[in-house]
This record gives C-alpha cells, sequence and structure tokens, in this order.
C-alpha cells in the first residue's frame, strides 16, 4: 500500500476536520483522560452504536484516537490527551466559558452500561466473585 505523506497544513486540516461535529466534540470528551468502549459512549451520549462507531473511525484515520481491545470490547483513548486542553484553550480564544467546557469531560461509568470496566467499576465484588468462581 503507498503511503502519501501529508503535507503540515493537511495534517492540520485532517485534525480540524475530524474535530469538526459536536458528537466528536462530545465523545472526545467523554472518554476524557481515560478509555471508554463504544457501549460506555452508546450509555452516555445517547447516540446509536452505529453512529458512534462512524465517528470513532473517522477520529481513528485522522489519528486523534487509539484503540485497546478487552475480549470483544474494544477501548478507545485519546492519542494525545492534552488534546483536550486544546479544545478548553479554544473555547477560552473565542470566549466560551472554561466552565462550560470543562463540564463536558465526563470520566463517570453509567449503571446501564454493561461492559467489563464499567461493571468493575460499579460492583467490584462481581468481578472479584468471578474470579473466584472462575478458579474453581
Amino acid at each position: 500500500m503507498n503511503t502519501i505523506e501529508l503535507t503540515p497544513e493537511e495534517k492540520l486540516s485532517r485534525i480540524f476536520r475530524a474535530l469538526s461535529t459536536p458528537a466528536r466534540v462530545r465523545i472526545l470528551a467523554t472518554i476524557g483522560n481515560g478509555e471508554a468502549c463504544v457501549c460506555h459512549l452508546e450509555a452516555t451520549l445517547d447516540l446509536r452504536q452505529a453512529y458512534i462507531s462512524q465517528q470513532l473511525m473517522e477520529m481513528r484515520d485522522a489519528d486523534l484516537v487509539d484503540t485497546r481491545r478487552d475480549g470483544r470490547y474494544i477501548f478507545y483513548r485519546l492519542t494525545e490527551p492534552r488534546l483536550l486542553d486544546l479544545l478548553v484553550a479554544v473555547g477560552q480564544l473565542f470566549g466560551l466559558p472554561t466552565q462550560e467546557i470543562e463540564t463536558l469531560v465526563n470520566s463517570d461509568p453509567l449503571p446501564h452500561c454493561c461492559c467489563p470496566d464499567c461493571v468493575a467499576q460499579l460492583n467490584p465484588s462481581l468481578i472479584s466473585q468471578e474470579a473466584i468462581s472462575s478458579q474453581k
């Protein structure tokens, strides 16, 4: 496969294009400094799984997010956590209150998210009992 080297302006344009929709900004803010699976994003953002996956693919193509597989779950994280600082800085540059931008960043798991990461955070005893059962 031929890889075409992008110019700096093309790279910047690709990054800003990947940030060009409110849904993508919400997804990045929801992922925050941690990581999230699509089911967590779906539960948090009240968006369809297919739509979220499509947006994540665009952001992955622009190297804004990276993945980690855990069984059947794929967890997304920012390739550069300082991207959140950039969002705040751009907001400040254009007069948006910092508090409003920072409240977008949500790292609390939701009770109706079924991914193992959220289940473990919500009820660690479930994981401990599963671990005990699997050792028998």
